[in-house]
């Protein structure tokens, strides 16, 4: 009879366990969802904003430097009130709608090249036909890239000291250079970033999707502007 209570103790715990694996995969499959449903909905909030700024061109360009300001201060508020409903989907699509407002000046400068909408389109295909393979890749290798972490982080802080120096030297040449090692980072936290959020590495859908946002964003940034420098020689 004792075995028969430990084999039946036994059963019991490990349809207990089954249960609670079930129950976390399915809350990570949710968390998943919710972090791309964000991430796709702040895609079009900035899509919104650049589309918006694109028509208010110079006003955009006057006030590009205190849009900036505020982009950083949602930002920053986002993170802080990540978990409090609501709020937290305010802050993401105005940050990310103003984030589109800042592309303006960038767009308009693509825009008035010979060809400049096919180097923008050009620009966007890359980036999503980029995103998606190396997010499935990511996926679905064995290869931890979770471990990036600190070399990334400072590899950007690298690349935003480059990029201050450059506001004062006009360099095309520092500028492609600046590009392509950003465009090659962004891949790379793409990769990080995907295999964070499925492993659960994030504690809100907020925080997931405003990883890859930024990745997706900073990515096409760099590929507008290589193709954007590239483009300007063929004139």
């Amino acid at each position: 009879m004792g075995l028969y209570d430990r084999n039946y103790i036994q059963h019991n715990a490990q349809e207990a366990g089954y249960e609670h694996v079930r129950s976390n995969d399915s809350s990570l499959g949710l968390f998943i969802k919710q972090t791309y449903q964000l991430f796709a909905a702040s895609l079009l909030a900035a899509s919104a904003g650049a589309y918006i700024g694109i028509g208010m061109g110079k006003t955009i360009i006057g006030l590009y430097w205190p849009l900036v300001i505020l982009e950083f201060i949602l930002l920053f508020g986002l993170y802080a009130a990540k978990r409090k409903a609501g709020l937290n989907l305010v802050l993401l699509f105005g940050f990310t709608f103003v984030s589109g407002l800042t592309l303006v000046p960038l767009l308009a400068h693509i825009l008035g090249m010979a060809g400049g909408a096919s180097i923008v389109a050009n620009a966007f295909i890359l980036t999503t036909v980029a995103f998606g393979g190396l997010s499935v890749f990511a996926m679905n290798t064995k290869r931890d890239f979770t471990a990036m972490g600190k070399m990334l982080f400072i590899t950007l802080i690298v690349i935003v000291v480059a990029g201050l120096i450059n506001i004062f030297f006009h360099s095309p040449i520092l500028q492609l250079a600046i590009a392509s090692i950003s465009s090659i980072l962004f891949s790379a936290f793409i990769l990080y970033d995907t295999q964070n959020i499925i492993r659960g590495a994030y504690e809100t859908p907020i925080e997931g999707a405003i990883a890859l946002y930024l990745d997706f964003l900073n990515l096409f940034v760099s590929l507008l502007q290589i193709l954007g420098i590239f483009g300007s020689r063929d004139d």
